[in-house]
């Protein structure tokens, strides 16, 4: 323990992590720089606060205020002391609903505060992208504002008064007539007059350099509000009373069509006087999906409040009428709207990928000039970047002039980064002509601070020095930001990365094979990082179940960085800081999906288990649940499956295999079929309906065939009476064996002497990390399929885990065999095969409520349009749950998962399920879900397979009238379904 660290330890009641994770963490925010700490700090208040500066102080020790760690210009890293802000010092002091304010901590994140001054009609204006998972303190720190601030203003307009600690350890109020300004800022100022009265360009969104205007004796000599941006320079803020404004009732968004950018640009400087709340922009180029947005190559966002749905309305449709558009929609649904601004949100994310896939990169995220001049700023910036064989697509808040831009620099070789010197020289020149601002929203941090004597000159920013001198004389507070900046080359994370390939296993497709170029995918959005989940989101579960950063996904791509990087972490794929990050990964897949830039973290931790077990000894949970489809066929083989469920019923027995296993003690051990699902098709061959329908090829996974084989019976029986020919895969190798008349059958000889087998998707192995096996299991699995892949059938898979890891898995996996993607591209599910291949049938009607919970890996991997449009034809009424069941597959059963788990299904699967009204049919199409329902709640999940396949037999059975009752939602509810 070095010195600092056992004197920090001793004055601070915080948590002190000058351990490697703890450093490795906070590395980086989302910019594209790199600084080293020498430890982390988590204060648990003012006094902590001010302790550790004391110390730091005494040892000459920079300190460097952190919130959420979103910053896009570097100023949340540090090489000495991080202050991490969300543990401890995140609450809500008060909220005052009278006087319109709030009183918080740094640390609170911004959808906190919103949720509390939502039922009193109250809201606090500024409000990023990064709304869910952003600071206070960091929001004051860069002065952020967000799309509301054409009606809100910026973050400095909504602070009334901030408490912090100077790095001299003196505690100041800060407000107006000069409250809490430190010895020599009034002298200082009032000297200056008449440059702090010129100075600055009249911006709304000048956000760059030190606000000093605001010490202007006519704008009320304000301490607070000049404090505001100063990125912990100054001081470190511990509490701070905020502004809430009074939230419309009502609010409509005009989506207005454009045919390009800069016709939209042109067109938002004349909606302002119509008093919009936005006015956004963004154009084609980061739109997944633009057949939901009205025609045009780019649209304005632009959103309206009221006290009636009607006045919201009518506001929206003036603006539609005034605005010379090419289409517009106005939705003034509030899920529809949601669903419409997260298309705008993510564009943080979305645009760190070109549309070939290359890789772009902030560094001039957000400059801003005056409204009015926006188009003819737009199309200046387009040709500076063509000079310089650039590109990017400008997006942001266009009624204030703010624009935000990824662009894909090369910041990996020292060629692209000198371009990227001269290009961020010449791009600052150019906003200046335009008269405006370096920085518009996110600070100058070390991205931009160099370039200030452009925009201010070399006398302000002088006073700028003289003014950082006067709060912190001994430059202790984020050195190298604002004033005496770092290089802007200097310092990018991306340098201490290997330049060489790196040895892996899966093929990384849209990574070019490289695994560094996936691993950079993480720019510190941080959207895992939110604390709640709202509709069908999944990530990230174990980050919401710990709240602890190393269990998000941001969290262990900031140590997959740093164990390439080799300074931090220097045990690389042996490294037990980064195993024990990725141990609590459920690897749901939510990230593939729901991370904007797609980090896909469950395929990164197959690839590290990969690497960190070669050659040693595993897990006993690998070897127990890893190779489950190979004990499964031996008891299946063995005909022993009612003595094992009998030894599961005994208690010291069972505490015995769970022991030797690696199994959670807290987990029952699920029952084997007695008869597997393969062993109930072959017996009814003879009672086979004769159809003539599309072929299907049913996939007896390891879960349907073993453990709940009455779902591969149920989805059978659907998929026949849909009059579709069910055959299932060859078990045997065959030259040319027949395909489609539901049998095993084989005609060549020599295939008996090569034994039988069964298809695999190698689910269980990929997600223990062996990948060897892995391989092999799935190449003895396309040589089983061949036959089937000669044919035009689908493959109908039941088991979602099982379906994502065919469609995604197998083909990245065995890159090099193109047999693997037709399988992929083969692979159904239960809805989609109905859709596609019985398009003409109609299910039977259930008519009963469902709850539940979508399996994350559909949502990340297989969608599920096609189940909700099922569900929807059986009148199957309302919405499945988000997140994540926290079983997934072997995670749930491993030892020292049960909290983390339980946690998991407690968020959402279990509440909805016990919030459910009687005779709701619980549906769950996943065997881990099933699994986790019946454990913990006590409640039996079924398959929609199931469901479908009992209301098949009912409407059967039953006679006329009462199946018209039932069908008109009369009658009891059978509670058997």
């Amino acid at each position: 323990m070095t010195d600092l660290e056992a004197r920090l330890r001793a004055v601070v009641r915080g948590e002190v992590g000058f351990d490697v994770t703890s450093r490795a963490l906070t590395t980086m925010d989302a910019s594209n720089y790199r600084r080293v700490p020498v430890g982390v700090v988590a204060p648990r208040d003012a006094d902590d606060v001010a302790a550790v500066l004391a110390v730091c102080r005494e040892r000459g020790v920079p300190v460097v205020a952190r919130g959420g760690g979103t910053s896009i210009a570097g100023q949340a890293t540090g090489t000495g002391v991080v202050l991490d802000f969300t543990r401890h010092m995140n609450r809500l002091v008060a909220l005052d609903p009278e006087a319109r304010t709030a009183v918080v901590q740094p640390g609170l994140v911004l959808d906190r505060l919103q949720d509390a001054a939502a039922p009193h009609g109250l809201r606090f204006g500024p409000d990023p992208s990064t709304h869910s998972r952003c600071t206070l303190g960091g929001m004051i720190g860069n002065n952020s504002c967000g799309s509301h601030s054409v009606a809100w203003g910026t973050t400095a307009d909504s602070v009334r008064e901030l408490d912090v600690v100077t790095a001299g350890g003196e505690r100041l109020r800060l407000g107006p007539d000069w409250a809490g300004a430190p010895d020599g800022l009034r002298a200082l100022a009032e000297g200056e007059l008449a440059r702090l009265r010129t100075g600055f360009p009249d911006l709304s969104r000048r956000i760059s350099g030190y606000a000093l205007d605001a010490l202007l004796p006519e704008r009320g000599a304000d301490v607070a509000r000049s404090f505001c941006g100063s990125e912990g320079t100054l001081g470190v803020l511990t509490e701070a009373v905020v502004r809430l404004v009074e939230a419309p009732r009502a609010r409509a968004l005009a989506v207005l069509g454009y045919a390009d950018e800069s016709a939209a640009a042109e067109a938002a400087a004349g909606l302002l006087p119509f008093g919009p709340l936005t006015v956004e922009g963004m154009a084609a180029d980061l739109v997944p999906s633009p057949e939901v947005l009205p025609r045009g190559g780019a649209w304005l966002f632009v959103e309206t409040g009221g006290e009636s749905a009607g006045e919201a309305r009518a506001r929206a449709e003036a603006i539609v009428r005034a605005a010379d558009v090419m289409d517009a929609l106005v939705v003034t649904d509030p899920a529809g709207q949601r669903a419409l601004w997260r298309i705008r949100e993510d564009a943080s994310g979305t645009a760190t990928r070109m549309p070939d896939g290359t890789e772009a990169w902030p560094g001039w995220e957000d400059c801003a000039v005056p409204p009015a001049r926006l188009g003819a700023y737009l199309r200046d910036f387009r040709a500076l970047m063509a000079a310089h064989g650039l590109r990017g697509t400008p997006y942001g808040h266009f009624g204030d002039g703010c624009i935000h831009v990824r662009i894909d620099f090369d910041l990996l070789t020292e060629a692209g980064v000198a371009r990227f010197r001269r290009f961020s020289e010449e791009l600052a020149e150019l906003v200046v002509a335009h008269g405006g601002s370096l920085s518009g929203e996110h600070g100058d941090g070390q991205a931009r601070a160099e370039l200030l004597p452009k925009m201010y000159g070399a006398e302000m920013v002088g006073l700028f020095e003289r003014v950082k001198g006067a709060w912190d004389p001994d430059d202790l507070l984020n050195p190298g930001m604002l004033v005496r900046p770092a290089p802007l080359d200097s310092n990018l994370r991306f340098s201490v990365l290997p330049r060489e390939p790196v040895d892996v296993a899966f093929g990384y497709p849209a990574d070019g094979g490289d695994f560094p170029a996936a691993v950079r995918r993480c720019v510190g959005v941080a959207k895992c990082r939110t604390t709640s989940v709202s509709g069908p989101g999944v990530m990230c579960p174990s980050f919401r179940a710990t709240g602890a950063e190393e269990h998000s996904t941001r969290g262990r791509a900031r140590l997959l960085h740093e164990m390439l990087a080799g300074e931090v972490v220097t045990d690389g794929w042996r490294s037990e800081e980064v195993r024990d990050a990725l141990d609590l990964c459920l690897s749901c897949k939510g990230c593939r999906s729901d991370c904007p830039v797609g980090v896909d973290m469950a395929t990164y931790k197959a690839e590290f288990l990969h690497h960190h077990y070669a050659g040693r000894r595993r897990p006993a949970a690998h070897h127990a649940m890893g190779r489950l489809p190979v004990w499964l066929r031996a008891v299946a083989r063995t005909h022993t499956a009612w003595l094992l469920n009998a030894l599961a019923a005994v208690r010291p027995v069972a505490w015995a295999a769970k022991r030797l296993g690696g199994i959670a003690p807290e987990r029952e051990l699920p029952r084997v079929a007695r008869r597997t699902f393969s062993r109930w098709w072959e017996r009814r061959r003879a009672h086979r309906p004769d159809t003539r329908g599309d072929l299907v090829v049913l996939w007896p996974d390891t879960f349907t065939e073993h453990l709940s084989p009455a779902v591969g019976r149920a989805a059978v029986r659907v998929l026949e009476a849909a009059g579709l020919r069910v055959a299932l895969p060859p078990t045997v190798h065959l030259a040319r064996p027949p395909v489609g008349d539901g049998r095993t059958v084989a005609l060549d000889p020599s295939a008996l002497l090569r034994g039988r087998g069964r298809v695999c998707c190698g689910l269980t192995y990929v997600s223990t990390g062996q990948l060897d096996r892995a391989r092999a299991v799935m190449r003895r699995t396309l040589d089983l399929m061949e036959p089937v892949l000669e044919t035009d059938a689908p493959v109908v898979v039941l088991e979602p885990s099982c379906a994502a890891a065919l469609r995604t898995d197998v083909p990245e996996l065995l890159h090099d065999d193109p047999r693997a993607a037709r399988l992929a591209g083969r692979v159904l599910t239960f809805a989609e095969t109905l859709e596609r291949h019985a398009p003409g049938w109609r299910p039977p009607r259930v008519s009963r409520p469902v709850a539940g919970q979508t399996h994350c890996h559909q949502h990340a991997v297989l969608g599920d349009a096609a189940d909700r449009r099922l569900r929807e034809a059986a009148l199957l009424t309302g919405e499945l749950s988000g997140g994540c069941c926290g079983l997934a597959g072997n995670f749930g059963f491993e030892k020292g998962h049960w909290e983390v788990s339980a946690a998991c299904a407690e968020e959402q699967l279990l509440p909805s399920v016990r919030d459910a009204p009687e005779g709701t049919v619980v549906l769950a199409d996943g065997f881990s879900c099933r699994t986790q329902l019946r454990q913990l709640a006590g409640v039996r999940g079924r398959h929609l397979a199931e469901v479908l396949a009992e209301a098949l037999d009912e409407n059967r059975s039953q006679p006329p009238a009462r199946r018209h009752v039932r069908r008109s939602g009369h009658g009891k509810a059978d509670p058997s379904v």
